[in-house]
């Protein structure tokens, strides 16, 4: 007869340190910036694993601007958390305690190894982070229910759906608020998240503001150059500017106030 396995010195679910979200003023200001531009200055400014590639959009159209909830899934472990009764025991993990923590305005940010075997959200878990006011969830991973989730329409980028529930494949909702490595990408509780139709990218947290403000500097000499390249001006001058072109933008600029 086959001895019962020993449990190992593990609480679950695990949570990380208490962390502040960032000033509501910078995220509103955020939803002026897009991916592809955040993307870009980034790569500027030397982060270049900020897009978190593997989750699409379900729904077309949506944009997201919001601090990073994150919940990691880990592989499944026999003696930890196993068997027939693992639904039950979802019920008491991370994935229950991580919806609790959300406060209005933030993303849910869900590492799962980009596994199709895993319903990282359901119907049910969709329309109480909705309820608690988040405003969307970027899933490494699948949900499931989709013809319900499609009438609660919460912008989700998943990499797809799946029937089963959370930890039906080989994973588990193992810790919330740490660290996560979102399809190769490194994700820490509040860092700040875009997510549109190109797709998602991350931007570390103290790296906000700066993104920010080169963003309004980019967006500003594209609206000219935009302006001179559908007159018929040359792209060799307006895109990127050349030494010619700045000094035609800096007079535009000064004449605009």
């Amino acid at each position: 007869m086959t001895e019962p396995l020993p449990r190992p010195d593990v609480t679950l679910p695990i949570r990380g340190p208490a962390w502040a979200r960032p000033d509501p003023a910078l995220i509103a200001a955020m939803h002026g910036v897009s991916t592809a531009t955040a993307s870009a200055e980034l790569h500027h400014m030397g982060i270049t694993r900020a897009y978190i590639n593997g989750p699409k959009p379900l729904f077309a159209g949506t944009k997201i601007v919001g601090p990073a909830v994150t919940l990691q899934f880990m592989p499944q472990r026999e003696d930890v958390a196993s068997g027939i009764a693992q639904e039950e025991v979802e019920k008491h993990s991370a994935l229950w305690h991580v919806l609790d923590s959300v406060t209005p305005g933030d993303i849910l940010v869900v590492a799962a190894k980009g596994s199709p075997y895993s319903g990282c959200l359901g119907e049910m878990l969709t329309t109480y982070l909705k309820g608690r006011g988040g405003v969307g969830a970027v899933v490494d991973g699948c949900v499931r229910d989709w013809p319900n989730i499609q009438k609660i329409g919460l912008p989700m980028w998943t990499c797809g759906v799946t029937p089963n529930y959370a930890s039906q494949g080989g994973l588990f909702p193992w810790a919330y608020d740490v660290a996560v490595d979102c399809a190769g990408v490194l994700v820490l509780p509040g860092d700040i998240v875009i997510a549109d139709e190109d797709g998602v990218v991350n931007i570390p947290r103290a790296m906000a503001e700066r993104v920010l403000k080169r963003t309004l500097e980019h967006e500003a000499w594209e609206e000219f150059s935009r302006a001179r390249l559908a007159e018929g001006g040359s792209i060799w001058t307006y895109y990127p500017l050349s030494p010619e072109g700045r000094a035609e933008y800096e007079a535009w600029k000064q004449a605009k106030g």
